[in-house]
């Protein structure tokens, strides 16, 4: 089975996808990613089935939600075993429910048990999540959508860690994609790229602050689809301020408006040179419960090849960290 990610059955085969809709939003340094995937069991009996989908390792999901037919469910943070205890009760009772956990395997997985799916029936799955945009070398912020429903990672008990790909034969995706992107920021919007095709750049206002752009037609999800933003005036100190959700209780987290402040600092060329021949390195060791047997020894000998590889004159310091963190030099 090379497609173990997407709407799969308890056998493990593919639920057919009739398209995905994403809508990116963008405010300075952190997008709002908001995927919709229109699932439809064809078969003439029911499915329970389980929807398997990596994330980016620090995205935060925020919001879940998935509707059969006539109905739907919003998802609701609760402890992991009663969770499970209210999903099996639901099914056994004829009902249908969701349920959004973590994979044991790995953290960036999550999987989906979607509950019976009715013959004939469509399935239409909304996920939202946070995540920071990386900075590269030529400082633009880039943003990757993953082409999540094609091959990345080997089958259930196949050796070794999960592989990934990042393009697949377009004739082994069948489904359409829709993509839009709305970037605003303090600072004006120079240009956006992509590796995929683009609609022409659309400015929402004068001082080019907010702009949006699509995929153009006809494009096919045969590989991840990045993004690449760029401002001017990059390295300027910007504030955004976010206000607090109207129907929180007010005083709460979610209540209180937030401000987000970037800094993004440009260093004298003599700076960098200066730092190019010497250097500062910051080591963190992980010597938690999860690091027993083979594994905190294999750290270890990391560790000091790092340590002998380090360049004459250069400054370094050892962090480890477990139920409390430590340091070795002041």
């Amino acid at each position: 089975m090379m497609n173990c990610c997407g709407l799969l059955t308890l056998q493990k085969e593919p639920v057919p996808l009739k398209s995905i809709e994403v809508e990116l939003e963008v405010r300075d340094h952190v997008a709002t990613v908001v995927s919709t995937l229109n699932y439809e069991n064809k078969e003439d009996k029911p499915l329970e089935a389980v929807f398997v989908f990596p994330l980016p390792g620090d995205a935060a999901v925020c919001h879940f939600s998935a509707q059969i037919g006539q109905t739907q469910i919003v998802a609701e943070v609760k402890e992991k075993q009663k969770a499970r205890e209210e999903y099996d009760d639901a099914l056994s009772s004829g009902q249908q429910a969701f349920l959004l956990e973590e994979s044991d395997e790995s953290a960036d997985i999550f999987s989906l048990s979607v509950g019976s799916l009715p013959p004939g029936e469509s399935a239409s799955i909304r996920l939202e999540y946070v995540i920071e945009l990386a900075v590269q070398a030529d400082d633009g912020l880039r943003f990757c959508l993953p082409a999540v429903l094609n091959p990345r990672y080997q089958p259930q008990g196949s050796e070794g860690a999960g592989f990934q790909v990042t393009s697949v034969p377009a004739s082994l995706v069948p489904y359409s994609l829709s993509f839009s992107a709305r970037v605003s920021s303090p600072r004006p919007i120079s240009k956006l790229e992509s590796n995929c095709s683009l609609d022409p750049l659309q400015y929402l206002n004068t001082d080019q602050t907010q702009a949006t752009v699509k995929l153009a037609a006809g494009h096919k999800f045969d590989r991840d689809v990045e993004l690449l933003i760029y401002y001017k005036d990059a390295h300027q100190p910007t504030a955004v301020v976010e206000a607090g959700q109207a129907s929180a209780e007010p005083g709460s987290l979610m209540g209180d408006p937030v401000v987000m402040v970037s800094l993004y600092p440009e260093f004298p060329q003599s700076v960098m040179s200066s730092m190019a021949s010497s250097g500062e390195f910051v080591f963190l060791l992980d010597r938690s419960g999860s690091m027993s047997n083979t594994r905190i020894s294999s750290a270890k000998d990391t560790l000091l090849l790092l340590l002998k590889s380090l360049p004459m004159g250069c400054y370094f310091n050892i962090y480890s960290f477990g139920s409390r963190y430590e340091h070795i030099f002041s």
